[in-house]
């Protein structure tokens, strides 16, 4: 699995205890703006508030109307109840074995956690 991106979040907090999600987005748009082709990993809470059968945050929902590839690791949805089936159409489900040849094809990896 290759994405060709120039730049991958790894975003680990949930839209339900913080604000951080709503500090990254202003960062996001200024690399969009540089026609920077970014992605964005949910890990460990950040799966939290992306599935269809609740009510999907404003910062989510802002976040993917964006020109950005979002992914959630299968094995943190798991964990919280979050069935697969049920996530954004615009997300993108992924292993272990992606998320590493995602960011090893990914020339900067961004921890925001």
């Amino acid at each position: 699995m290759t994405e060709n991106l120039d730049m991958i979040y790894l975003f680990g907090f949930s839209g339900l205890t913080g604000n951080q999600l709503q500090r990254l987005l202003p960062i996001l748009k200024s690399q969009i703006k540089k026609n920077s082709k970014l992605g964005l990993v949910l890990i460990h809470d950040g799966i939290i508030g992306i599935t269809t059968k609740g009510k999907i945050q404003t910062e989510m929902e802002e976040l993917l109307s964006l020109d950005v590839a979002v992914f959630a690791m299968k094995s943190d949805m798991k964990a919280r109840g979050i069935d697969p089936e049920y996530i954004h159409g615009k997300i993108k489900s992924i292993e272990y074995e992606d998320l590493i040849d995602i960011i090893d094809a990914t020339p900067k990896v961004i921890s925001w956690m």
